[in-house]
């Protein structure tokens, strides 16, 4: 406001009467929907997270019924995996600023309708190239909604809650993990795999109702300068914060992807569901913590997460002989991994300012090649120097990690944070 209409408004209400009515009277509260978490709409991002998450894993646990129907080995069914996430990586970025006007909740609801499109042509699918080509489709569809689910799930929520609805959208990725997939693998062996897939269609096709009923729409955020990701990339703490999804994400899908390896190397390859029902039982635990203190405390939970899962990490390298060490590293890593999704997607929506949706979508990129590059690197380690090499280069990958977050605390992941978003 420039200070002539400021002194203009300042004379007229010192000449005006005050009345009952006038602005003397304390401004009215925000509405109540204004100050609680829209938790039907939340829920409804977070179940599309699941599904996400879920069915990117969870031919995991199908290979070998998979690789049989299609006629090929275990190691080419696993690139169903690989493809989904190179689909994500290669088209985030370009589709998420193809579609930066676009309405969100048009966008999330032609997302989730791939989803149902690609799953089920994957459940139908007797030819290998067919299914390589769906889950590439799938693969889209989840970078998709990755560039626009953090972005969405933060502006539904009032600015002093904002972290907390993050929290509440990436639950469904530790749920995925710990319940989804060995749900899935026990579908699959039970009844056939193919039934897995169809029952991820209903479950899109449920969504997709849930979501035009109750999910509020937003507008799209179309950018000026016609270059979002330089403009993004240029933006002090972007980079930092992408770099420590890119490591940290590495490490992390090193210890997921041969955990049941190194577990079997072990003698405790039977209790695979177990540790995982640990490592999901204290992500949910540490998302809900992440979400409690989010607004606050950012920085500091980061450096907690890289922590806890490094200490996860020297322990399943020096003293996974032991099971009650095993145990207890798998709900370390729980604990300590649960939340990242939620820091970093908020931290990159923080850092990007204006330009946060195009360091969302880079953040999705970046995640996804991790991904891709950690079942690669972790495949190469298991072959030539065994399964404890995975948690010694973990451990090592994390270094670099909290040293990275540490560095960073003016932008990226600040000390100080703007009083808009404490809780």
């Amino acid at each position: 406001m420039s200070s002539t209409a400021h002194a203009s408004t300042s004379s007229t209400k010192a000449s005006a009467p005050v009345s009952p009515t006038s602005s003397t009277r304390p401004a009215a509260p925000p509405p109540p929907e204004r100050r609680r978490l829209p938790l039907p709409a939340l829920l409804a991002l977070s179940t599309a997270v699941f599904i996400t998450s879920l069915t990117e894993t969870l031919p995991a646990g199908l290979l070998p019924a998979m690789s049989g129907d299609l006629g090929v080995g275990e190691s080419a069914a696993g690139q169903t995996v690989t493809v989904y996430a190179v689909g994500t990586a290669l088209t985030a970025i370009p589709l998420t600023a193809a579609t930066s006007a676009w309405p969100r909740k048009r966008l999330l609801l032609a997302a989730m309708a791939g989803f149902a499109a690609a799953n089920t042509v994957t459940a139908v699918s007797s030819s290998y190239a067919v299914t390589m080509g769906a889950r590439f489709v799938a693969g889209v569809a989840a970078g998709l909604a990755w560039a626009l689910l953090a972005g969405y799930a933060r502006h539904l929520a009032p600015p002093h809650l904002q972290g907390r609805a993050v929290a509440v959208a990436m639950a469904g990725i530790p749920v995925a993990l710990s319940l989804g997939v060995p749900a899935g693998t026990f579908l699959g062996e039970a009844v056939d795999w193919r039934a897995a897939f169809l029952i991820m269609t209903g479950l899109t096709l449920g969504l997709l109702a849930w979501i035009a009923a109750l999910v509020p729409d937003q507008p799209g955020r179309p950018h000026a300068d016609g270059m979002p990701m330089r403009a993004a990339l240029r933006v002090p703490g972007v980079t930092p914060v992408l770099v420590v999804t890119l490591v940290f994400v590495l490490a992390h899908t090193l210890l997921y992807t041969y955990i049941a390896t190194l577990l079997d190397e072990l003698g405790l390859g039977g209790d695979t569901d177990v540790v995982l029902l640990v490592f999901g039982a204290a992500s949910l635990l540490g998302i809900w913590l992440v979400g409690v203190f989010i607004n606050r405390r950012l920085r500091a939970l980061t450096v907690a997460s890289t922590v806890l899962v490094a200490v996860a990490a020297t322990a399943l390298a020096l003293w996974a002989d032991s099971t009650p060490v095993v145990f207890a590293a798998a709900a370390l890593w729980g604990l300590g991994w649960g939340g990242v999704p939620t820091l970093l997607q908020t931290a990159a929506g923080e850092a990007g300012g204006d330009a946060a949706d195009a360091a969302q979508a880079a953040l999705v990129s970046v995640w996804n090649a991790a991904m891709a590059g950690g079942g690669l690197a972790g495949g190469l380690l298991l072959d030539q120097f065994g399964s404890r090499s995975i948690a010694w280069t973990a451990l090592v990958l994390l270094v670099p990690v909290l040293a990275v977050v540490l560095a960073a605390r003016t932008h990226g992941f600040p000390a100080r944070r703007s009083e808009g978003t404490a809780s």
